[in-house]
């Protein structure tokens, strides 16, 4: 009996020690930080275009802008940039490619679209909203300890605090709303709520309200990639919840850093311009 019991452990042993089965691979271990929790610091940045648009869309062109009295204002014609104002091709980022709008704010949203040169809050320089900020062009570095952790955005030097203590409801609504965190194993789930609803999702005029609800999962992947996932909810414009999903990339070239892009003084023609005294000849 004992003698049969021999070669079922060696199998065992035999499986146990085996490596990989080709096409499979090893879950990846994160590095620490002091407290033992997957170490998310580093420089990102999401490389799509989902800034553009959230869901998939072929290369266009956009509405051109000329000066009028009250600053830019939207042109009709061809794009006087040529390429260099066009909107690149892109995937979706939206599980399954559809955004469950109800009815009124499906036509909202192709309201914006239209007049999104006019209206689309990053143009304006305004805070970048959530999740928005995550996908902006411009890089984003996480700092993080055992109490707290700060993402601070190169766009517009916006700044999010992720509380790991939840300090009860929001004390009042803003862009960028109140982050609360908490681990699930290795990823990073945080609640946003808190938010003013004036924030776009794009530059194709996908929109949510003050109701909106984000719940942001960020999990380390690999030595320079993050995968970020963002759970939307709001009842007054959708009719369920939808998620948006893409990788992060680590900033790894020589001296990496954030740098300065205050843009308020770039859009004060378009905000203040019609403010402006004619001048005295």
């Amino acid at each position: 009996m004992r003698r049969g019991l021999i070669p079922v452990a060696a199998v065992i042993v035999f499986w146990l020690a085996a490596p990989p089965i080709a096409g499979q691979t090893p879950a990846y271990i994160p590095p620490r930080t002091p407290d033992g929790k997957a170490d998310l610091n580093g420089i990102w940045q999401a490389l799509n275009t989902a800034n553009y648009d959230l869901q998939a869309h072929a290369a266009r062109a956009a509405m051109a802008m000329r000066a009028g009295p009250a600053g830019p204002i939207p042109a009709a014609g061809v794009l006087p940039l040529g390429a260099v104002g066009a909107v690149p091709a892109g995937l979706s980022v939206v599980d399954g490619d559809e955004i469950p709008y109800q009815p009124w704010a499906l036509a909202k949203k192709k309201q914006n679209a239209d007049n999104w040169l006019t209206s689309d809050p990053e143009i304006k320089c305004y805070l970048p909203g959530v999740p928005r900020a995550t996908y902006l062009p411009f890089p984003f570095q996480i700092f993080q300890n055992d109490r707290f952790i700060l993402i601070a955005y190169e766009y517009a030097s916006a700044l999010r605090t992720i509380n790991l203590t939840d300090p009860g409801p929001p004390p009042i609504d803003a862009w960028m709303g109140q982050s609360v965190g908490r681990w699930e194993g290795d990823t990073l789930v945080v609640t946003v709520t808190g938010l003013n609803g004036q924030a776009w999702f794009d530059r194709a005029g996908n929109f949510a309200s003050e109701s909106l609800r984000v719940v942001e999962r960020y999990t380390r992947t690999g030595p320079d990639h993050l995968s970020y996932e963002a759970t939307i909810e709001d009842p007054k414009v959708f009719t369920r919840p939808w998620k948006i999903s893409m990788p992060l990339y680590r900033r790894v070239e020589r001296g990496a850093r954030l740098h300065e892009f205050k843009c308020v003084e770039f859009v004060e023609e378009l905000l203040y311009g019609h403010l402006r005294k004619p001048p005295i000849n």
